[in-house]
Order: C-alpha cells, then sequence, then structure tokens
C-alpha cells in the first residue's frame, strides 16, 4: 500500500528538518531554550501524528512490504535506497514517534542547560530510529543502526549523571564492537548475492558453512544491542547515568533494535544456522531471565534495578523468537511493544521523584503514598504490568512466548517463566520499599502530587497499558501475516537446505 507520497521518507527526517531549524535559533539563553523546547515538541507531535496513516492504513491481510519508496543511489554496487514496512517493523515506528513527545515533555523543566543541543540530539535520534525500522536495504539499515548511537551518546554523556562519561564510552565500545562484525557480514552478503536490497536478499540461499559465521556476526551486533547476558553489563550502567528521557528511549525502543534484527536478517536469510544455534539462545536468554532477576532484588538504586529487569525481559522475547513457532514470535514482538510502554513508565515514574528528592536510592524513601496518593496509584498500575498481571499489557506477550516454549521443551518453559516470578519478587519489592510505610523522612513531607504536565505524559501510557491487556487482538493482527510468512520461509529455506545436502 502507498498512500501516493512518500510517507516513511517524511516520517523519518522530518525530526532532522526540526533539528535544522533549532540550529538557526538565536536569541537570549532562556528564550532560545523555550523555543527549542517547543519546536521540538511540536516537530514530534507532527510527526507522530503522520504516523498514524501507518495505524490506519497499514493492510494486516498482508506479508509484503507497504508503503515502499525506492531510489537508485549506489546502483553500480547495487546498493539503493529502500524503504518500507511490514507487520514485523510498523508498529515499533508507531511506538518511537508515541514515546519521543512524551520524553520532550519530561524534559521540559529536567533539563536546564544545553536546551537546544538537547533537543537537536533528540530529533536526530528520532530520525536515527525511524530509518531503522523502515530500511528495506542493508546498507542503508546499518547507516541508520549505528547512527543511533550518535545522539544517545551525546545525551548520555553530557546531560547524564556524575559518571556519564564512562557510562557513554561504555555504551559506544560495545555496541561500536558488536556492529564491525555485522558491517563484515553485510559486505559478504553483498559480494555474494550482488545486492544489499533486504527482499532480493530473502530469495538467495546463503551456503550452510557461510551461514554458521554470518550468525555470529550478526548475533555479536544484536546480542550487544538486545542485550543478552553476559554482553548486558553496559545497559545499567547507561540507564544509571542518562537522564530519564534517554532512559525511556533506551528502555523502549534501542532495546528492541537486537531483537528486531535477528527477526529481521537471521531467521530469514540463516535459517539452518538459527535452528541448530535455537539451543544456545534458549541457555543464554534462560540466564539473563534468572541471572538477571536475581541482581535486581540486590539492587538499592530504582533505575539500575529496572535496567536489570529489562535485560530479563528481553530474555523472554529473544527465547520466544527461536522457538520457531507463530505463539512464539507474536508474544515476542508483543512483548517488546509492550516493555517498550512499560519500561518506559517506570523510568518516568523514577524520573518524576528524582526531580523532587534528586536520589534514585531505595531507602531514601518510604511512605510515598501518603503525600503523592496520583502517583502512587499510577506506580502501582505500571508495577503490575511489568510483573504481568493479567488485563496489563506484559502479560499477553510473556503467556503466549511460555506457551511456545512449553511445546519445544518443558525445561525451556520453566526457566522462562521462572522470570515471572522472580519478577513479581523484586517490583513488589521496590514498590513496597518506595510507596508503602512509615514516612519518616521529613523532607519528604512537602513534596508534590503529579503535575498536570506530569499527568498528560502518563496518561497515553496508561490507556496502552489496559489496551494492549484487554484487547491484544487489535495488536496481534498486524504482525499475524508477516509472522505466518516469516516461518513459512524459513521452514522452506531449511527443506531446500535438506534436499541440497547444504
Amino acid at each position: 500500500m502507498n498512500p501516493g507520497f512518500p510517507l516513511l521518507s517524511l516520517l523519518t527526517f522530518l525530526p532532522l528538518a526540526g533539528a535544522a531549524i533549532l540550529l538557526s535559533v538565536r536569541g537570549e539563553d532562556k528564550v532560545v531554550a523555550q523555543n527549542a523546547r517547543w519546536t521540538a515538541l511540536w516537530t514530534s507531535l507532527i510527526v507522530f501524528l503522520l504516523s498514524l496513516v501507518l495505524w490506519f492504513s497499514f493492510d494486516k491481510s498482508s506479508a509484503a512490504f507497504q508503503f515502499t519508496e525506492q531510489l537508485a543511489w549506489l546502483p553500480e554496487f547495487g546498493i539503493g535506497y529502500h524503504m518500507g514496512v511490514d507487520g514485523l517493523s510498523v508498529l515499533f515506528v508507531l511506538l518511537s514517534t508515541a514515546l519521543t513527545p512524551l520524553c520532550i515533555l519530561a524534559s521540559w523543566e529536567a533539563i536546564e542547560t544545553r536546551v537546544r543541543e538537547y533537543m537537536i540530539a533528540f530529533l536526530v535520534l528520532e530520525t536515527m530510529m525511524i530509518g531503522m525500522f523502515c530500511a528495506l536495504d542493508m546498507v542503508l539499515f546499518y547507516v541508520f543502526f549505528e547512527g543511533v548511537l550518535i545522539p544517545m551518546f551525546l545525551i548520555i554523556g553530557i546531560w547524564g549523571g556524575p559518571r556519564r562519561v564512562y557510562a557513554a564510552m561504555k555504551f559506544f565500545l560495545y555496541t561500536l564492537a558488536g556492529s564491525v562484525l555485522m558491517l563484515l557480514a553485510i559486505l559478504w552478503l553483498w559480494y555474494n548475492a550482488g545486492t544489499t536490497d533486504i527482499p532480493e536478499l530473502f530469495a538467495y540461499t546463503v551456503p550452510r558453512v557461510a551461514q554458521t559465521w554470518l550468525f555470529f556476526a550478526f548475533l555479536a551486533s544484536f546480542a550487544v544491542k538486545v542485550p543478552m547476558w553476559p554482553v548486558h553489563t553496559w545497559l545499567p550502567d547507561a540507564h544509571v547515568e542518562a537522564p530519564t528521557a534517554g532512559s525511556v528511549i533506551l528502555a523502549g525502543v534501542l532495546l528492541k533494535m537486537g531483537a528486531y534484527g535477528f527477526l529481521r536478517f537471521s531467521l530469514p536469510l540463516l535459517p539452518f544456522a538459527s535452528a541448530e544455534y535455537a539451543p544456545l539462545i534458549f541457555v543464554l536468554s534462560i540466564v539473563a531471565v534468572v541471572y538477571t532477576s536475581l541482581v535486581a532484588l540486590a539492587q538499592q538504586d530504582m533505575k539500575k534495578l529496572i535496567a536489570y529487569s529489562s535485560v530479563a525481559h528481553m530474555g523472554i522475547v529473544t527465547l520466544g523468537i527461536f522457538t520457531f513457532t507463530p505463539q512464539g514470535l507474536s508474544g515476542a514482538i508483543f512483548t517488546m511493544l509492550a516493555h517498550g510502554v512499560v519500561s518506559g513508565a517506570l523510568f518516568l515514574c523514577v524520573g518524576v521523584l528524582y526531580d523532587r528528592v534528586h536520589s534514585r536510592e531505595i531507602a531514601r524513601y518510604g511512605g510515598v503514598a501518603k503525600i503523592m496518593p496520583g502517583y502512587a496509584l499510577l506506580f502501582m498500575l505500571f508495577t503490575m504490568a511489568s510483573v504481568g498481571l493479567p488485563g496489563t499489557a506484559n502479560f499477553v506477550g510473556e503467556f503466549l512466548v511460555i506457551i511456545a516454549a512449553w511445546k519445544v521443551n518443558p525445561w525451556v518453559a520453566a526457566g522462562g517463566a521462572s522470570g515471572m516470578v522472580l519478577g513479581a519478587c523484586y517490583m513488589l519489592y521496590l514498590y513496597r520499599r518506595v510507596i508503602f510505610g512509615a514516612l519518616t523522612k521529613p523532607d519528604l513531607r512537602g513534596l508534590r502530587d503529579l503535575s498536570p504536565r506530569e499527568y498528560a505524559i502518563f496518561a497515553p501510557l496508561v490507556v496502552l497499558t489496559l489496551w494492549m491487556g484487554i484487547y491484544p487482538s487489535s495488536f496481534l493482527s498486524f504482525f499475524e501475516a508477516s509472522v505466518a510468512a516469516l516461518l513459512a520461509r524459513h521452514e522452506a529455506a531449511l527443506s531446500v537446505a535438506r534436499l541440497a545436502g547444504m
């Protein structure tokens, strides 16, 4: 489907146009800062409204790429500008465009220095996120995939906490090191297939021996981005030091890039290697779920606890992807979307307290429900959603993944399900320590409840959390056809490989 104009290019590069406008803003610092806030907010809101065209115009019954755009870029090398979305990517574009204006609103009062530069970084980041989910050429995908690093590196390194430089460098080096191997894999595919166009590569059969090397090359990049155990250690540091809005985007969108890479490249292009090394992924995923959940139980910093919980939830996602079942893949995609909403909301909840008290230590709080009842209610909703309470977003995806894992191996299902039990332990521990108990800290008595701006930020996240939990089919229907087509292509490729004796 195509609306008759380059919608995806407009969605991708409109934030960049907003950033260019901000570069030309001049005047007194306070005036520039206020103009930058409003310009960034209106730009992101316009992008979000445009992205709703995808929601209403997307043909859910088709597994084909829609809203496609194609231009010659480097035709002599088989490299082009090719954009499009299918059921695997369309909702992640919407997630990116929905979270960005909320992050700008959350930064309205929290960021007071270099406001214009901060807003420019966020708009550039939005361009890179949308472009990555829309790219249908591997070189173009790589440009956006790596381009995300630059604005996020600046957001953490300039506006982060006391150890921001260390956290930013660790984030940058971990993700860049893995991506170098992915670049080599892309070059191999280009050299042997003669193109980097993703739909054309789907028709190319990669030799079995090469599949193993390519699988681990892609794994090196995607595992760091997810992040999978044991290459997850950059994430807690990045979350702790990042400003609140940076943590929201990091957890809400950037962690999904690695899992999206598995869905877009590993499964369709490398089916034999994906099936052969699925047990390895199961082991790494279960270790991530159990180990990081136990580590989360020992945390005293609210952000670090939620960061480790993100690693555990993404372990459920990778487990679901490599079950190679409709329930597993649908559950993994749904869990990614739900986690993007719920984890983003949890980091915003932590940000509310940090803006008032300037501390993330759990022991610093207690009895907050007595003075901030509205905040306590919202925090409870998102805590329950993170735990996987039926009727909230996370329950549906995790339930589908556990069902799929049970079909593969009951022990794999038990390992994944243990994360739900441990998740209840550490999230309820956090909520009890912060919200309930006696209000013994004198300086907490003067805390104000949520402001109208903060209610406005949380309102769409509340709606999405309940909508996804109560009416999940309205989201599942977007990617059912694409999941079925991906699995059919995966099985067909395995059959061809077996017949050819690869």
